[in-house]
């Protein structure tokens, strides 16, 4: 399973509480070498969106860079989810 995604639905992210839990998200991007690819021409000048506490707020950011730079084509942004960096038992425990 990928730990980053383009966009789309949102996984659930219930705790049984009524409260959602942090699942924590980076929003990044920058030129690609190649725009159906995902290699970075410059690593150095990739730019960090930020962090963010849930998916929806992710995915937020995510449109609005994406957005931001709608004219170059070599341009894009994705969203790792790095709560399945804190926590590698539960993605394995997942099937993941």
């Amino acid at each position: 399973m990928d730990i980053w995604r383009r966009g789309g639905a949102p996984p659930g992210q219930g705790n049984g509480t009524g409260m959602a839990e942090q699942k924590l998200h980076l929003v990044f991007g920058g030129r690609l070498k190649d725009p159906s690819g995902i290699e970075f021409e410059d690593t150095d000048a990739i730019q960090v969106v930020g962090v963010f506490p849930n998916y929806a707020k992710a995915l937020d950011a995510w449109r609005g860079a994406a957005q931001a730079s709608v004219d170059d084509a070599n341009t894009r942004y994705f969203i790792a989810h790095l709560h399945r960096l804190l926590e590698p038992e539960d993605v394995a425990a997942a099937g993941g």
